[in-house]
């Protein structure tokens, strides 16, 4: 897939970059908790300003509520890396600011989404946000399945190009589409609604799926099994043929909590109505780790537990498995990356996506709304 770089750019000195970038990270306390979409981003930063240019920085940043947040938060943890970066509160103040840019100066601008035009991709709100640039460069992959006005409106008004973190996702996930065989997919986490289709596409080229988390309860439940009060999405998927491919793996026992409340291994045979399915069980982690032995390429996203409500063992398990097993492995995800971060693991992986949602749709549909942006600028 071919899509201009930030290197295709020619002479960029003294030119305004809109550098669209994701800052959206946990902050507890005024402490930035997971640094890893920011790391990832620096080397392009930096290169813009090696380069002498002019940066802007374009963000969202959103509560776990979903509510936007000031990347005010974040400005201290920036300024460790980019100790003279400057901060925009509003239009006027960043009007102001980059009409007396110099060379290598960096901007950030507060966050898009507390205009609703950011969400609404609308198009007075990108020319506006252009006319601040002279190029604009998209090194928010994470972001780039939304169809905003700093992903693909900006694009119809600057020159445009993909940051060196962009161009990494795309090449790696890339892998994907034609992995070397054995290949193992391992898919975790909930939204089964949103997932299957993925399932669907994998069946022509993984050799085995193993499906765990909350995505295992509707396979559970259309084989007749008993799943509890365990979180299910409704609708009726009708799974028949999925199930009678030989190449799908589900877990075959798992923890439980029970009425009193207590955690269980149980067999699938054994689970009960009172109880809530929150991990995968120790033979299944056996099972998982034997095929991830015999793989030769793993893809990885979502966990295989009620990770965010302190069932993590499995997912932690899986990451230390993969990590060790030297296995070329492209993983991604929140919790997912939450697990290796935790495990200190994130030079053990061939490469880590800063993309969930993002991640799986270009492995559904092999593009995203900002890849045509970009490809169409």
């Amino acid at each position: 897939m071919q899509i201009r770089s930030l290197k295709d750019a020619g002479n960029i000195a003294g030119k305004r970059i809109l550098l669209r970038v994701d800052l959206n990270v946990p902050v507890l306390n005024g402490e930035v908790k997971d640094n890893f979409r920011i790391i990832q981003t620096l080397p392009t930063i930096n290169f813009l300003i090696k380069n002498k240019a002019k940066i802007i920085l374009l963000s969202h940043a959103e509560e776990k509520s979903g509510r936007p947040q000031s990347l005010k938060l974040i400005l201290g943890y920036l300024k460790k890396y980019i100790p003279s970066i400057q901060f925009a509160s509003d239009f006027s103040e960043l009007e102001t600011i980059v009409s007396k840019m110099k060379e290598g100066d960096v901007i950030l601008f507060e966050n898009l989404r507390f205009n609703h035009g950011e969400k609404e991709n609308d198009q007075e709100f990108a020319k506006k946000l252009a006319s601040l640039g002279d190029i604009y460069v998209n090194e928010a992959f994470s972001v780039s399945h939304r169809k905003h006005a700093s992903i693909v409106g900006i694009p119809q008004y600057l020159p445009s190009f993909a940051g060196f973190l962009f161009q990494s996702e795309v090449q790696n996930l890339s892998k994907a589409f034609n992995p070397e065989h054995p290949s193992l997919f391992i898919l975790g986490g909930s939204k089964f609604e949103t997932k299957i289709p993925l399932i669907q596409k994998v069946l022509k080229n993984f050799d085995k799926i193993f499906i765990g988390g909350a995505l295992a309860h509707n396979f559970f439940k259309e084989k007749g099994l008993e799943i509890g009060k365990s979180l299910v999405s409704s609708g009726n998927f009708d799974l028949k043929d999925i199930l009678k491919s030989s190449q799908i793996i589900l877990p075959n026992d798992v923890i439980v909590r029970d009425g009193k409340g207590e955690s269980i291994s149980k067999n699938l045979e054994s689970v009960r109505k009172e109880d809530i399915i929150e991990d995968a069980g120790p033979e299944t982690l056996l099972k998982i780790k034997e095929l991830i032995k015999k793989s030769k390429f793993i893809l990885w996203n979502g966990p295989i537990g009620n990770y965010e409500e302190g069932f993590t063992k499995g997912t932690l398990e899986i990451a230390k498995i993969i990590a060790e097993s030297g296995v070329e492995s492209i993983v991604g995800g929140g919790d997912t990356l939450a697990a290796i971060s935790a495990l200190n693991l994130q030079d053990k992986f061939k490469f880590i996506s800063t993309g969930g949602g993002s991640m799986l749709e270009f492995l559904l549909n092999e593009t995203l709304p900002g890849i045509e942006a970009l490809k169409n600028s």
